[in-house]
């Protein structure tokens, strides 16, 4: 195979204005999000203590029914089925001002996506019209089970079996399915088990003989969400009850994961204000030698790097759940649509990583803003705490999602869809566009690197999550970049944009110095040849990179901004 370069010729440049960001969601959606913040407010934070200590799986059904009164467990159900036929941007607003629920946002993450999508996308008629209505109203709640003991990554590989009876008129279904959400408190379960064609997805009633639950799970965190072993046992399940084609289980598990991953993301970004909030309140009240700990440009600095990467984010969710409706909104038939959402696995995956990781990092950092304080379990972050570190693990584990989006790159290398560069830098006039063409040109020598080594980035995955994690910078970046230049056009002087801009020139010019890193570490890991090694790492350290810029100032100045605002507001 020949050399193979990308074709980068600064994509969304003069397309910004197409592209969805955050400030564009209309009255009505405001609304439906304000009406989300209230539920959450209202409802549920009262309830959260009680939730947390199990004391009434009732409350947590009835707060299914409140919020299924108000639309919120219908966003994206048709309208036929009892649901508001609404898109994946409004779906992901609800998720992200959930994401300030506790455990329960975890249970109504899973009941609205893997518990609820199933049925939207692969369900026959009559399965529609007998689940859709009660899951949209919140009169059922639905879980999803895939994972079992031996069988967690590897999910594919399951060892629950589902065998046909002589008669031909039903399965029957044997095994244990692991770490259930909503387990307890679940009227039906989307379940995955291997038939003689291969995974099959089933839909199993909770009322169904031979269904029983094991007892709750004691967690480090989301206390409140029940999980526990959904247990099969000999169970008769109607032919009717199969959820899309036999032997084709793996593609419901599939694309219905990708759409977690990308909700899990939504959620993530609304926790991660919440933390900020907290600690920007806290440290405004909290005085040390004599004034408050935000004037200290240390906590100042730990503000900015909070808002920045909240702010990249949002950015990159939204922009992939507008191309995601998109696809839905340009497919002539379910099956395209379903082949567009696969064809976007990437992209979930990169908000998956990129927004728990730094929800990770900002609860981290808003327990030390609270010094000893974040360490008792009356403030609030020291629930955060426990509960934020899940989310690098359920969804698929970030080393999985990791690996998913190097092969996404790597494929697209293989089947030569790049080409050559055609922009040149110089004709970038702006610094924000140069790092992010330069960034792409490291991607680039990265891949062909290891294109035209020994190195098969499936075993030693080191190189699949530098490639990961370079792609991921760049998408954040370029999400960044666009939402900002889009809000500067429609703005123009009438609207003091610098906030955005400030954020956006850390996340990109900290991005390029990360993806340069990582471009050296493939590079010295993948040319044996020294001499060759050493021609390529000049190169690479000679790139006409533009003029670093003192960004400790201006992450003060975004500190000070976020702080007057008391919490997150761009």
């Amino acid at each position: 195979m020949g050399k193979t370069e990308l074709r980068w010729n600064c994509p969304f440049i003069s397309e910004s204005a197409a592209v969805f960001t955050p400030e564009d969601f209309n009255e009505e959606e405001q609304l439906i999000s304000k009406t989300t913040e209230l539920f959450v407010g209202n409802e549920v934070i009262p309830l959260l203590e009680s939730i947390d200590q199990h004391q009434n799986n009732e409350n947590v059904k009835k707060l299914f029914q409140k919020a299924g009164e108000i639309g919120l467990l219908g966003i994206e159900v048709p309208e036929e089925y009892g649901g508001l036929s609404l898109n994946k941007k409004l779906s992901g607003l609800v998720a992200e001002k959930m994401g300030a629920g506790g455990s329960f946002s975890v249970s109504f993450n899973i009941h609205v996506g893997v518990g609820t999508l199933p049925y939207v996308y692969y369900g026959t008629e009559e399965q529609k019209q007998r689940y859709l209505p009660k899951l949209a109203s919140g009169e059922w709640i639905g879980a999803y089970a895939l994972t079992e003991p031996h069988a967690g990554s590897d999910a594919l590989n399951a060892k629950t079996t589902a065998v046909l009876n002589k008669e031909g008129t039903a399965w029957i279904l044997n095994g244990e399915k692991q770490w259930i959400t909503n387990a307890q408190i679940a009227d039906v379960y989307v379940v995955f088990a291997k038939t003689d064609k291969n995974m099959t997805a089933f839909i199993v009633e909770r009322s169904f003989k031979g269904v029983s639950i094991g007892p709750e799970e004691k967690k480090m965190g989301i206390k409140g969400s029940s999980t526990a072993t959904l247990i099969l046992e000999e169970v008769c399940i109607p032919t009717k009850n199969v959820l899309g084609k036999i032997g084709k289980g793996h593609h419901v598990a599939l694309n219905i994961l990708n759409i977690a991953r990308l909700k899990l993301a939504f959620s993530n970004i609304g926790t991660s204000k919440q933390a900020l909030n907290l600690s920007i309140n806290y440290a405004k009240q909290r005085k040390q030698f004599d004034k408050p700990i935000i004037s200290f440009s240390m906590i100042q600095e730990k503000v900015a790097d909070m808002a920045v990467s909240i702010y990249g984010a949002e950015s990159a969710a939204y922009r992939t759940a507008d191309n995601l409706d998109h696809v839905f909104h340009s497919a002539n038939s379910l099956d395209e649509r379903l082949r567009g959402l696969a064809n976007y696995a990437s992209e979930c995956a990169i908000n998956k990583v990129n927004c728990s990781e730094i929800l990770g990092r900002i609860v981290d950092e808003a327990v030390q803003i609270h010094g000893g304080y974040g360490y008792m379990q009356e403030y609030e972050v020291e629930r955060l705490y426990r509960d934020v570190r899940i989310s690098r693990i359920f969804e698929g584990t970030n080393e999985i999602n990791r690996l998913t989006i190097a092969k996404f790159l790597m494929k697209k290398v293989q089947q030569r869809v790049t080409a050559k560069f055609e922009t040149q830098l110089s004709k970038l006039k702006k610094r924000n566009w140069q790092y992010i063409y330069l960034s792409n040109r490291l991607l680039n020598k990265s891949l062909n690197t290891l294109t035209h080594s020994n190195i098969n980035i499936y075993h030693e995955q080191e190189y699949s999550r530098l490639l990961a994690d370079m792609n991921k910078e760049i998408y954040v970046m370029e999400s960044a970049v666009i939402r900002t230049e889009k809000a500067l056009k429609k703005n123009g002087k009438e609207k003091d944009e610098r906030l955005k801009e400030m954020m956006t020139n850390v996340i990109c010019e900290e991005g390029f110095r990360r993806i340069k890193d990582m471009a050296v570490s493939v590079i010295s890991g993948t040319i044996s040849d020294e001499a060759e090694r050493k021609l390529v790492l000049k190169e690479i350290h000679n790139l006409p990179v533009p003029l670093y810029s003192n960004l400790f100032t201006q992450k003060r100045e975004i500190a000070q901004k976020i702080a007057a605002y008391e919490k997150y507001t761009v």
